[in-house]
């Protein structure tokens, strides 16, 4: 009987447990490296994850070319190989792995990773590059600035300069980096701001990236919605959301973001609004990652029930007759990469459902991670294994003769573009859904 309960519980959905990432045993280097040795030796006797990230081939490659070809004969000093190639994507964990909570041996491949990433940033600390890439709101803020971000977009276009930030950094000197912008998301709004009434709004966290990478997204994004009827109230005063402090492991800088976010979302919350961001990474951010980490905090948990996916929430509204079903211009077929941090929330093709409901229009959905992970692609250590990650997107969308690809991802948007390298440019979901609309 009890065997059988054990088979029936592991049908159940994957749960995730807390992280109590301020207790000594979480922080503990020799209760690290045994977890690591129990989670990695079942990892090799399954190797269902192999198609992932690199961690997985890292590490059947390491067991496969040791000795006795078995874990023992690891040098535990490689295991640490194996954490830096993970980028907490977390598909590991929702798609693939059998033995997640609430199966008795209880493996999260992400969070054990995290553990890793953590201990490593209080051993090491961080390298000037990493320190630069994850300070996004110090850099934007910089970049922002007219003659700085004209500089800026110069130098990365540069190859000598380029060269050197190789060089010197650590950045790679052939992939794509964000472009900046002057004329930020947050500029053109006030510019554009209206004096539309409207009976239902949602809050906006306009994120880092959003504002001063790719501020067109969020215009169109607000589009869509007044469009729809539902008005747009952008968050006051946000900094970045913490998604690349996390990565790093710097969850003490995590918390100080978190700190200053949360109150502010608090004022959207308590008007009782939704909340949405142009950015997956974001939107999961305060959905999963804040919540596992901070589950004492009501306040989080009050900010993590108002989040929605800008897509979920206007397909929520297709159900119940109150989307804009009036396009006027087809948008053709179009490939669809789903972003990782969007797959795990569990909430379906939503993008994939709305595009489809204009007239004309296909979609080609290509559920395969990018390889970009925010900060991952343009180090110089895992750029090429970026491209490879990335290189069965890029293959989908030649094969597939499509007239526009996309990504809700815009930075995994951009390492596409990279990899097809045919002059072709990564649209946006909300672009092509204005240009639908005709507005």
């Amino acid at each position: 009987m009890a065997d059988i309960e054990r088979r029936e519980g592991s049908l159940e959905a994957p749960t995730r447990h807390e992280l109590d990432w301020k207790s000594d045993e979480f922080n503990d280097p020799d209760a690290l490296t045994g977890e690591l040795e129990r989670v990695f030796d079942v990892c090799h006797t399954c190797r269902r994850c192999v198609s992932l990230c690199n961690s997985f081939p890292r590490l059947f490659d390491l067991i496969d070319e040791s000795p006795s070809m078995e874990l023992d004969t690891v040098d535990k000093v490689d295991f640490e190989k194996v954490v830096d190639d993970c980028y907490l994507c977390d598909l590991c964990y929702m798609t693939k792995c059998p033995y997640v909570p609430p199966h008795e041996w209880n493996i999260d491949f992400p969070h054990l990773m995290l553990r890793g990433k953590v201990q490593k940033f209080e051993r090491k600390g961080a390298s000037i590059r990493d320190r630069v890439l994850t300070s996004t709101d110090a850099v934007g803020k910089l970049a922002a600035i007219p003659v700085v971000a004209q500089a800026v977009n110069l130098a990365n276009k540069t190859k000598p300069i380029r060269k050197g930030m190789e060089s010197l950094l650590g950045i790679h000197a052939e992939a794509p980096l964000p472009k900046f912008n002057s004329n930020t998301a947050r500029k053109r709004i006030n510019k554009n701001k209206q004096d539309t009434v409207f009976k239902e709004k949602i809050g906006l966290f306009v994120t880092c990236y959003g504002d001063k990478n790719s501020p067109q997204i969020v215009e169109d994004m607000i589009a869509v919605f007044e469009h729809n009827g539902v008005g747009v109230e952008i968050l006051t005063n946000e900094k970045c959301c913490g998604m690349p402090k996390f990565e790093l492991g710097d969850l003490k800088a995590l918390e100080k973001l978190k700190k200053f976010n949360i109150p502010n979302l608090m004022k959207l919350v308590n008007k009782g609004l939704r909340i949405t961001a142009p950015i997956p990474s974001c939107v999961l951010m305060y959905r999963q990652e804040l919540p596992l980490l901070f589950p004492s905090d009501e306040t989080v948990r009050d900010v993590q029930r108002a989040f929605v996916d800008p897509f979920e929430f206007l397909m929520s509204r297709h159900k119940l007759g109150l989307l804009n079903t009036s396009f006027k211009n087809p948008i053709g077929k179009v490939a669809y990469h789903v972003p990782c941090h969007q797959r795990v929330q569990n909430i379906g093709l939503k993008t994939k459902q709305l595009l489809e409901l204009v007239p004309d229009s296909s979609v080609l959905v290509i559920e395969r991670c990018s390889g970009h992970d925010g900060t991952y692609a343009v180090k110089k250590e895992h750029y090429h294994t970026a491209q490879k990650i990335c290189r069965p997107v890029v293959k989908r969308i030649q094969a597939g003769e499509v007239d526009h690809y996309l990504s809700d991802c815009p930075m995994a948007g951009e390492l596409i573009q990279h990899g097809l390298g045919d002059a072709t440019h990564a649209g946006s979901a909300f672009t092509l859904l204005r240009n639908a609309y005709e507005i």
